[in-house]
């Protein structure tokens, strides 16, 4: 609600009736005691508060940042970017992109680009903003953090601290340069549940062990030891880490939307899972990503 400065007229009234006479009631030779007009104010402006923007539910354009995922890596061909499957701003018709849902398959093409990059981490996300200011969409899509928690080891998984510090540098460079676009957020993947879906493949221990594919989490994938364990947890400790931070920095921007968490708690199961990698979402997976999307970008703002 707006907050207007006002004031009462029965007060300005009885100010200037009081500052216009004597105590006895006579004027003095310049006029009245009071010459100093006490309705010199009654014409200040009043003190507004801007309305804030609001979240617009049909953009017209939409740049996409991230990691591989975004980039559809694995989802066509092995160890090769398919960006016509992305989630965010693909053309395929059988994953129904977010970029075909909201501005229609034949808009695509020239209001939609990723710019995204396989292997991206958060510090690479800024860099990642310049590009999608560049190009002035009306809403930016972020989804980013698993190559932050999939190191060769949990002491190199990337702090929290500076997790937190490059996102918010990065929405302060999207909104110094697009005041006025939204910026969905989705949370990052539960690498755990990965882990979950396809210990019980020798295949898929197998390609995690060749491709040394998020070791952090997937190494000695049918080890269930207490050490083993205890890093798992240490990982998924991390990346719910991250989605907090997500979500708190998002929130301090009200043109900004965290997904709630629905991608990380999403029961995806194999059917989602590249065949080439058993790590990147093939087309059914990166399908389930736009449609969370497009649910919580044409959602109603909360009143």
């Amino acid at each position: 609600m707006n907050v207007r400065l006002r004031v009462p007229l029965a007060s300005l009234a009885l100010s200037a009736l009081l500052l216009g006479c004597t105590s006895a009631g006579q004027e003095t030779e310049g006029g009245t005691d009071g010459e100093g007009d006490a309705s010199s104010g009654a014409g200040a402006p009043e003190a507004r508060e801007e309305p804030e923007p609001e979240w617009n539910t049909e953009p017209a354009s939409i740049a996409a940042m991230g990691d591989s995922i975004t980039r559809g890596f694995d989802a066509c061909s092995l160890l090769a970017d398919c960006p016509e499957v992305s989630w965010a701003t693909g053309t395929d018709d059988e994953v129904d992109s977010l970029a075909r849902q909201l501005l229609g398959a034949e808009a695509v093409a020239d209001s939609s680009w990723n710019v995204a990059e396989s292997g991206a981490v958060m510090a690479d996300l800024p860099a990642q903003a310049v590009e999608a200011v560049a190009r002035g969409p009306e809403l930016v899509t972020v989804l980013i953090g698993g190559n932050d928690a999939c190191a060769t080891d949990v002491s190199e998984m990337t702090p929290v601290a500076e997790f937190r510090a490059d996102f918010t540098e990065t929405l302060a460079v999207l909104r110094e340069g697009l005041p006025e676009s939204g910026v969905y957020v989705s949370s990052v993947p539960d690498l755990e549940r990965l882990w979950s879906e396809g210990r019980g493949s020798m295949l898929a221990r197998t390609v995690w062990t060749l491709a040394n594919i998020c070791p952090s989490m997937l190494a000695d994938a049918d080890e269930q030891g207490d050490e083993a364990t205890a890093r798992r947890g240490e990982v998924s400790e991390r990346v719910r880490a991250y989605n907090e931070a997500l979500s708190e920095v998002c929130a301090a921007d009200v043109l900004c939307r965290y997904d709630g968490g629905a991608v990380y708690d999403y029961d995806f199961t194999r059917d989602h899972i590249s065949d080439w990698d058993w790590f990147h979402p093939n087309r059914e997976g990166q399908s389930t990503l736009a449609a969370l999307a497009y649910e919580e970008v044409t959602r109603d703002p909360v009143e």
